[in-house]
């Protein structure tokens, strides 16, 4: 698992965005190794995975999941490396 810190209006002073292989956190069949959940507090709130349709050069995607993008800058995005996307998952986690 990969921690990313994430500062959100909350009780607490820091949080973290947790990225975990979907293959690790759900049981629903063969998912791809460059699949991967996000969790902010043990619940899964976003997915990144490398697309199989994306713009040339961005083969990441990270979006968050229904029920968690409301009132987000950005609902989803593509970025060149998994760690882009996860720092444009977070942003927009942030709300900035």
């Amino acid at each position: 698992m990969l921690a990313l810190p994430c500062r959100r209006v909350a009780p607490m002073e820091k949080d973290y965005l947790i990225l975990k292989r979907a293959s690790a956190s759900r049981s629903s069949g063969e998912l791809k190794d460059d699949d991967y959940d996000v969790l902010a507090d043990g619940v899964v709130v976003g997915r990144i995975f490398n697309a199989a349709a994306s713009p040339v050069g961005l083969p990441w995607m990270w979006t968050p999941i229904f029920g968690h993008h409301e009132d987000r800058s950005s609902t989803h995005g593509y970025a060149e490396t998994r760690e882009a996307a996860m720092a444009a998952f977070a942003k927009s986690w942030r709300r900035q």
